[in-house]
């Protein structure tokens, strides 16, 4: 069968699909990011499988050429196999369980000379973060590591690893992509605690090298999410809401809950329970890796039932025909079509908090609860959650109603008087608004604080 189809211009001025190389090598091309998988019958089973050949990158031609060799090197040894009547990934099961197994029987004094950090940190993904971050997390998690730490680093004993050795390795990564070197810092730091907790190392050489680290790679200039000034949103949000498409609709949801961009593309139907008008985020797609319970308003609950048939688990699923969330440039490209240019996604959640800190809709605790920060002090953290269920609701339809246009009251009922930063209509206050926030979700009005019954 033919084979080497791709070019790597073709890869990077890919939009999201499913790319052919041949003899059942294709590269998935979702968003910004890229991953070889090989199709394949297994001649064990029977079945049809897909099997993982790692990351293509596409941040220029130079690193999709190397990805795409390699992914081909590496599609070539498991058709070998398949030519053995072996199933490749089976095999590659089986060498994991063995090295899982060698690791263990080895003393641990000869260990640590015979583990490389990239065996051992694979071995830590495998056992660590696999099992509670959701795929594509823990894909970038392993993927950090090797894309970006040199290999002479990777493939050195564990236990030969210097402090001095490290932090020359993590230098240049730190000058060239802070947030990244940071995040491989934190990742090394964990698995070389791993490592000494295993017995395989005596010390971490990552907590030495914290401060020194810091000082070679240099003060990192703290930039924040491009946000829209709050007074622009409501103009904003009635022209996205003309906008049709699953991209358009994710992108408001994302705004009227003042979620995190992958929260609501990730979102599920089995998060949602219509009848307490909540929405409830796992541990896993958290941030702080803590379960988050948001409140939605009738807005909210319209979209819900307007993406309501196209996907059986997404509530915002891929229009490429595949049964996964789209693309993590839905959401920025939808901005684009609309023009704005000196806003993010990201960035609403900032204009969240200016306006209801500004105009003192909610206590400054429950705003950062409402935006899922995490309250480091554990007895105050354990109050928030309690105490902020009905001031936290109160807060998101406030934001509902300045996002429509409507009057705003703060969580205490008082209304919120300074027309000339709200610039709203005189004729469009409602009347009878106490009466209406107490309907239950089954009658008519727009909103209600007593719409929901308690999520903790």
């Amino acid at each position: 069968m033919p084979r080497h189809l791709l070019t790597a211009k073709q890869i990077v001025a890919a939009a999201e699909c499913d790319l052919a190389d041949g003899d059942g090598l294709i590269v998935r091309v979702t968003g910004p990011n890229a991953a070889a998988v090989l199709r394949f019958t297994s001649p064990v089973t029977g079945g049809r499988r897909e099997m993982g050949l790692g990351s293509i990158r596409r941040d220029s031609l130079t690193a999709v050429g190397e990805s795409l060799a390699a992914a081909r090197n590496a599609a070539e040894d498991a058709r070998r196999l398949l030519q053995q009547k072996r199933d490749p990934i089976g095999e590659r099961d089986r060498e994991r369980s063995h090295a899982t197994t060698e690791l263990k029987g080895e003393n641990s004094a000869s260990r640590g000379s015979l583990v490389t950090l990239r065996r051992y940190t694979r071995d830590y993904h495998r056992r660590h973060v696999e099992p509670v971050r959701a795929f594509k997390h823990g894909q970038q998690w392993i993927n950090s590591i090797e894309q970006h730490v040199p290999a002479t680093l990777l493939d050195s004993a564990l236990n030969r690893i210097s402090a001095v050795e490290l932090l020359d390795a993590l230098v240049p990564i730190l000058r060239k992509v802070p947030e990244t070197g940071s995040r491989i810092y934190q990742r090394l730091a964990a698995v070389f605690d791993a490592a000494v907790i295993d017995g395989l190392r005596r010390e971490n050489p990552a907590t030495p090298i914290r401060r020194e680290l810091r000082k070679r790679a240099g003060r990192r200039e703290r930039t924040h999410f491009a946000s829209m000034p709050y007074q622009d949103v409501p103009a904003f949000i009635k022209r996205l809401g003309k906008a049709a498409g699953n991209a358009a609709r994710c992108l408001e949801f994302t705004i009227l809950t003042a979620a995190r961009t992958s929260e609501a593309l990730t979102a599920e139907w089995r998060e949602f329970d219509r009848e307490r008008r909540t929405w409830t985020i796992p541990p896993a797609k958290m941030k702080c890796r803590e379960q988050h319970v948001v409140y939605l308003t009738d807005r909210a609950l319209e979209i819900l039932v307007g993406q309501a048939g196209q996907n059986d688990t997404f509530v915002f699923p891929s229009t490429a025909g595949r049964a996964v969330p789209m693309s993590n440039m839905a959401l920025p490209m939808m901005l684009r079509r609309l023009a704005v240019k000196a806003a993010t996604v990201h960035g609403f959640r900032s204009t969240f908090s200016t306006w209801a800190n500004e105009l003192g809709i909610a206590k400054p605790d429950a705003i950062e609860a409402a935006l899922a920060h995490r309250e480091e002090n554990a007895v105050r953290r354990a109050y928030n959650r309690s105490q902020f269920l009905a001031e936290r609701r109160s807060l998101m339809i406030a934001w509902d109603d300045f996002l429509a246009g409507r009057s705003v009251r703060k969580a205490d009922e008082t209304a919120v008087k300074d027309a000339a930063v709200l610039q709203f209509p005189a004729q469009q206050i409602r009347k009878g608004r106490s009466s209406r926030r107490g309907q239950g979700p089954g009658q008519s009005g727009s909103n209600g604080s007593a719409q929901s019954a308690d999520a903790s």
